[in-house]
C-alpha cells in the first residue's frame, strides 16, 4: 500500500471567537479540536503527520507535543494553498498526502478510509447541504465529471445555486500535490492561494478526480465560532448518547449527558441526568449512577451504585459498592468489594478492603483501611504535617468513634476501638478500647457493646 502522509491545517486565528487562545485549540467534548484531528490521523497508521501552525506562536505545538508530528509555521497565512506548501519539505514523494483541518473535529474514520480506496488520482470529500452559503461550490461538467472548485465569493449566479459543496478535505498524489501547488495564483476576490485550485488542474492533466462524502453532514463541520462550537458539542454528545442506548445502556434523558473521553458500560447500567464523564471511565453491569455525578479516568465494578452528585477521579471501586451523596473519592483511591462511603466523605490514595463503611462527614487520606472497618462520623486522617505526608494503617474490624483525628503515622490495631472526640497520635494495640479525650489511655479488657437482640 502506498504511504499516507496527513497534514493538518491548524494556522487559523479564530477572529471570531473572541479568544487569544488558538482556535483549534478550544475543546469539544473534553479535549482540543485539533487534539480530536490528531487520534483520527494516527488511527489511520500515516508514514509522516505533519501539523500547520501559525497565530497563537508555539501554543500549538507546545500542547500537542506529545503525538510526534512534525510542526511548520505559516507566517504569514496566505490562503489553504499557501498552508499545505509549508509542509512540502517534510513529504516524500513516494506516498499520497491527505490533507484534513483542525478545526474539523468530527471527521469520522470510515469516511476517511473510503476516502483512500476511492481509487488513484485526486480524491475529494463533499457533502450536499440544502444551504450552501459560504461553501465552496463542486463544478460538475454533463458526464457528472468534477470540473473544478468555485468559491462563493467567485461564483456566479448558476454556480451559487450548486447544493454540492467542497469540504476542503483531499487526498492526492504527493508528486502531483507538490507540483500543482507550485503552479497556484492568487488572482481571486481574497487574494489567497487556494488549495482548491489543483482540482482544475487535475482536471486539465487529465487525472481522475473522485468524490467521497461522509455519513452524517455533522462529520465536516467546522468552528469558527463559540456558537458553533456549542452547537457541534451537542451534536457530538447526542450522537454518543444514542450509541449508549444502542448498546442497553439506560439514560434517564440523552439529552442531558456529557461524555468527555471514553465510557464502556456493561449489561443493564443505568445513568441519571447531568452525569459528566471524563477520560477512560468503564462501568460494569447493573452500575448505577446518580443525578448530576462526576466520573474521571475511573472504573466501577459491577453492582455498584453511585448516588448524586458524587465526584469520582482516577479511581478504583469494586463491587457491590455505596458511594455517596456528596461524596468526593480523589486520585489513587481503591475500594474493594461491598465498600459504604456517604455523604461528604472525601477519600484520596487510599485502600480500603471489603465490606467497610465511612457514611457521614469524614476525610480519609494516605491511608491503609482493613476489611469490616467503620468509620464514624467527622473523623480524620491528619495525614500532612505542613511538608510531609504520613500515612495511616486501619486494622480489620476496628470502630473508630465519630470526630476523631487520626494523626499519621499511626496504626490502629486489629479489633481495636477508638473512642469518639479522640485525638490519636500513637499506635492502638488489636482488641482494646483507645481513647484520649483528656490524655491517650488504653483501658484492658474492656468488651465491645453487643447489639441486643429485639
Amino acid at each position: 500500500m502506498t504511504p499516507l502522509n496527513i497534514v493538518i491545517l491548524a494556522a487559523g486565528k479564530g477572529t471570531r471567537m473572541y479568544s487569544d487562545k488558538p482556535k483549534v485549540l478550544h475543546s469539544l467534548a473534553g479535549k482540543p479540536l485539533v487534539q480530536h484531528v490528531l487520534d483520527r490521523a494516527r488511527a489511520l497508521q500515516p508514514h509522516q503527520i505533519c501539523v500547520i501552525y501559525g497565530h497563537g506562536g508555539d501554543a500549538v505545538p507546545s500542547a500537542m507535543q506529545q503525538y510526534g508530528a512534525i510542526f511548520a509555521l505559516q507566517e504569514p497565512q496566505l490562503g489553504t494553498g499557501h498552508a499545505v506548501q509549508q509542509a512540502l519539505p517534510h513529504l516524500s514523494d513516494e506516498s499520497r498526502t491527505l490533507v484534513l483541518y483542525g478545526d474539523v473535529p468530527l471527521t469520522q474514520p470510515d469516511t476517511l478510509q473510503h476516502m483512500q480506496q476511492a481509487g488513484d488520482g485526486l480524491v475529494l470529500l463533499t457533502v450536499n447541504l440544502d444551504n450552501p452559503s459560504g461553501y465552496g461550490r463542486i463544478v460538475r461538467n454533463g458526464q457528472g465529471r468534477v470540473e473544478c472548485i468555485v468559491e462563493q465569493k467567485d461564483a456566479n449566479a448558476e454556480q451559487l445555486k450548486i447544493k454540492e459543496v467542497n469540504t476542503g478535505i483531499v487526498l492526492a498524489p504527493t508528486a502531483k500535490l507538490r507540483e500543482w501547488l507550485g503552479k497556484l495564483q492568487n488572482n481571486n476576490a481574497q487574494g489567497e492561494y487556494y488549495l482548491t485550485d489543483i482540482v482544475a488542474m487535475a482536471v486539465q492533466q487529465g487525472v481522475s478526480v473522485h468524490t467521497v462524502q461522509p455519513a452524517q453532514v455533522w462529520e465536516v463541520e467546522g468552528i469558527n465560532s463559540k456558537s458553533q462550537l456549542a452547537t457541534l458539542e451537542r451534536t457530538w454528545q447526542q450522537v454518543q448518547a444514542i450509541q449508549l442506548l444502542n448498546q442497553g445502556v439506560t439514560l434517564a434523558d440523552p439529552a442531558r449527558i456529557d461524555i468527555r473521553g471514553k465510557l464502556v458500560c456493561g449489561r443493564d447500567v443505568e445513568i441519571d441526568v447531568g452525569c459528566i464523564f471524563e477520560g477512560e471511565v468503564t462501568l460494569g453491569e447493573r452500575v448505577r449512577v446518580g443525578a448530576y455525578s462526576i466520573l474521571r479516568n475511573a472504573s466501577i465494578a459491577s453492582g455498584t451504585e453511585i448516588a448524586p452528585y458524587t465526584h469520582i477521579d482516577s479511581s478504583e471501586v469494586g463491587a457491590n459498592c455505596h458511594i455517596g451523596p456528596y461524596a468526593r473519592l480523589r486520585p489513587g483511591t481503591r475500594l474493594a468489594e461491598d465498600v459504604h462511603v456517604g455523604n461528604f466523605v472525601e477519600i484520596k490514595n487510599s485502600d480500603i478492603a471489603a465490606k467497610s463503611k465511612a457514611n457521614h462527614l469524614s476525610y480519609i487520606g494516605d491511608s491503609t483501611v482493613g476489611s469490616r472497618v467503620n468509620i464514624g462520623a467527622g473523623t480524620i486522617t491528619c495525614n500532612y504535617d505542613g511538608a510531609n505526608k504520613f500515612r495511616t494503617i486501619i486494622g480489620d474490624d476496628a470502630f473508630i468513634g465519630s470526630d476523631t483525628q487520626l494523626v499519621a503515622p499511626v496504626t490502629i490495631g486489629k479489633g481495636a476501638t477508638i473512642g469518639a472526640g479522640s485525638t490519636i497520635t500513637k499506635d492502638t494495640p488489636d482488641g482494646e478500647l483507645t481513647l484520649s479525650r483528656s490524655k491517650q489511655m488504653t483501658i484492658s479488657g474492656w468488651k465491645r457493646p453487643v447489639k441486643e437482640k429485639k
